[in-house]
């Protein structure tokens, strides 16, 4: 068997390296963009939520805000059982994320009162952190449904971030 030169020798070493960098590059995008929710867009009403509040081991955790359940499941460390903010998850947190508040007082989904500047962080912290970051797997009824239980005409599933009309509630 032949050796083979510097050349093919050279090469093979900059393919390896390179296709190094891509698999590590590939496995980078992966871990930054949220998987997409494995299980069709829902309804949850408020007692559905309370179910996926992290105390149960291997059940999803899920967190509401703005009407918006995301699965926060893959930040088990801030949101599981015992972490620092798991006091707003198994329901619709709005106005302490709009607050930066654990006060139990605000774990509600009521904005009532909130200043110009308390809109402005929830719209950042909601865009630029909780849409990008975790799946969207569903919808309070608070955000389709009116309080007499009459559907919310202001709601339209193809406004909605990740809501594909063909998902069933």
């Amino acid at each position: 068997m032949a050796c083979p030169d510097r050349f093919t020798m050279m090469t093979l070493q900059l393919c390896v390296t390179l296709f190094g960098l891509l698999v590590l590059g590939l496995a980078d995008d992966v871990k930054l963009k949220p998987k997409p929710a494995t299980k069709p867009v829902r309804l949850f009403t408020d007692d559905d939520l309370k179910k996926y509040d992290g105390s149960e081991e291997g059940q999803p955790i899920y967190m509401a805000i703005k009407g918006v359940v995301f699965d926060v499941t893959m930040g088990k460390e801030f949101y599981g059982k015992g972490a620092p903010y798991n006091v707003l998850v198994g329901k619709d947190s709005t106005r302490a994320v709009a607050k930066m508040s654990l006060d139990p007082a605000d774990l509600t989904s009521d904005i009532t009162g909130l200043s110009e500047e308390q809109i402005q962080s929830l719209e950042g912290v909601f865009e630029g952190t909780y849409k990008k970051k975790y799946p969207i797997v569903g919808y309070t009824t608070m955000r389709i449904l009116n309080q007499d239980g009459s559907p919310n005409d202001d709601f339209k599933p193809e406004d909605q971030p990740h809501f594909d009309t063909k998902d069933e509630f």
